[in-house]
């Protein structure tokens, strides 16, 4: 199934714990869920923002 905006934010939350609990201190990535899978990337970049910003997780987004 492809992801929605709900299921993409319970998946960074889940990420987000588990980086928290195993000492996970950066995260590289591409623009998840928005080739394929259609979700527009400004409100991709919101949701992840929100998750991880009360954390010192750094987040690095690349594109190609």
């Amino acid at each position: 199934h492809k992801p929605t905006y709900d299921s993409m934010q319970k998946s960074l939350e889940a990420m987000k714990a588990h980086c928290l609990n195993n000492g996970v201190t950066d995260i590289s990535m591409p623009r998840i869920g928005c080739g394929l899978d259609g979700l527009d990337w400004s409100k991709v970049s919101a949701i992840l923002d929100q998750v991880f910003e009360d954390t010192d997780i750094k987040i690095t987004v690349y594109s190609l």
